[in-house]
């Protein structure tokens, strides 16, 4: 079994807003011809580190455009900016760079775990590599110049995706979230600003950039994300042996029998189902040992992660999920 870290402490992010001196603001960016020179200089200048694969939007598919968001890797604010904008991924999409999105700039870098110094490690290279050839917009004062003034400063956003099923289930976190923004963080759901918590899922982040250093936010939100994972410890103790059990037992069960016995499965509902079964494997309800595992079907089962040759329609994308999903899950539960 995972430690409950593990199973707890599911990503980081850290995530880096920059833009060059000299150039508007994308929302001021009228001429098509700078947005793209912008583009030429951003990909000119990271290519000579690493191999990233270049996506101009207007060049893409939606379909692409999507699957790109679906995985965290795009926002939608770059899809809405087609005819200017770009991102630049590296091979194993841990790293994307969007450019002319919000800011000119949006560095960053996903990892499985906690792992905030490392993340931050990783894309400060790729964010001084692109500084070696470009000039930011920068000031002695007030540091990296943004176009919401909510990221001046370090423009850095670390975050980090929770896994808290027993803190949600016992009604506690509108006082957890409460606690944590008088810290000067923030909770959001899975996909960031005004999304849902799917499955559980929460993300937890600074919001305050400006008069403190990177280390500074990086030791904050780690510190509280522990803390977080204390909690929930001790919370799924009390779902496994108290007085509500059998209950969170039976909630559990349910969802691996439905999960691994119909015919037709939405997203959305393998997202829900595969919570409850890893709270299940959690809580020794279940034999699934490896409960990272379920995150991964979940963002493999997405829509737009599903091939096309697999499945064409939406009718036909729930039948391959089930299908898919079912066998998966039979497999790390160690049934045939």
């Amino acid at each position: 079994m995972e430690n409950i870290e593990d199973a707890t402490l599911v990503s980081t992010r850290i995530r880096l807003a920059r833009n060059l001196d000299g150039y508007p603001f994308p929302s001021h960016l009228k001429d098509e011809k700078q947005a793209k020179e912008i583009i030429r200089l951003v990909s000119s200048g990271l290519n000579r580190l690493a191999d990233f694969k270049l996506y101009y939007m207007d060049a893409i598919s939606d379909w692409e455009a999507n699957r790109l968001k679906d995985n965290h890797l795009i926002s939608p604010g770059l899809i809405a900016r087609k005819r200017s904008a770009a991102a630049l991924i590296n091979d194993d999409q841990s790293i994307s760079v969007m450019i002319n999105e919000e800011d000119h700039l949006r560095e960053q870098c996903i990892v499985k775990g906690l792992h905030l110094k490392h993340a931050y490690d990783i894309i400060s290279e790729i964010d001084n590599k692109i500084g070696r050839t470009i000039k930011f917009a920068y000031d002695e004062q007030l540091g990296y110049l943004t176009a919401c003034p909510t990221n001046l400063g370090t423009g850095m956003r670390a975050s980090v995706m929770l896994f808290l099923p027993a803190i949600t289930l016992n009604g506690s976190m509108p006082e957890l979230v409460s606690r944590i923004s008088r810290l000067g963080l923030t909770v959001r759901g899975i996909y960031g600003e005004g999304s849902d918590a799917e499955g559980y899922m929460y993300q937890v982040s600074n919001e305050v950039t400006l008069g403190v250093t990177e280390e500074y936010i990086i030791s904050q939100v780690d510190e509280v994300a522990r803390t977080i994972c204390r909690i929930e410890k001790a919370e799924r103790k009390k779902l496994a042996t108290g007085k509500n059990q059998i209950a969170v037992k039976d909630k559990c069960l349910r969802a691996y029998g439905i999960a691994t016995n119909c015919a037709v499965m939405s997203s959305g509902e393998l997202a829900t189902l595969a919570a409850d079964i890893k709270l299940g494997a959690c809580l020794g309800f279940l034999p699934i040992t490896k409960v990272s595992a379920l995150d991964d079907i979940v963002a493999g089962m997405r829509p737009y992660n599903i091939p096309k040759e697999k499945a064409r329609t939406a009718a036909e994308r729930d039948v391959f999920r089930a299908e898919y999903a079912s066998a998966a899950i039979r497999r790390l539960a160690g049934e045939r």
